[in-house]
């Protein structure tokens, strides 16, 4: 795995979730900043980069719910 790898998952993960609720890309990287779920998806790129586009961002929604 390169250094990059998770950089790429990340943009990936911020580029769904924008999609999905219509966001730009500075308020999701806000909003994943302040809910930890930068920290969460590279912390766990292992497992996390093996899943789908949609369970992804049903997991980010859910990580941010149980934040709140």
């Amino acid at each position: 795995m390169s250094d990059k790898e998770p950089l790429y998952f990340l943009s990936f993960c911020v580029e769904a979730y924008k999609m999905r609720h219509g966001l730009s890309g500075d308020e999701t990287l806000a909003l994943f900043d302040r809910k930890g779920v930068t920290s969460y998806l590279t912390e766990h790129y292992d497992v996390l980069h093996t899943q789908g586009k949609e369970w992804l961002v049903d997991d980010i929604d859910q990580f941010i719910q149980n934040r709140q």
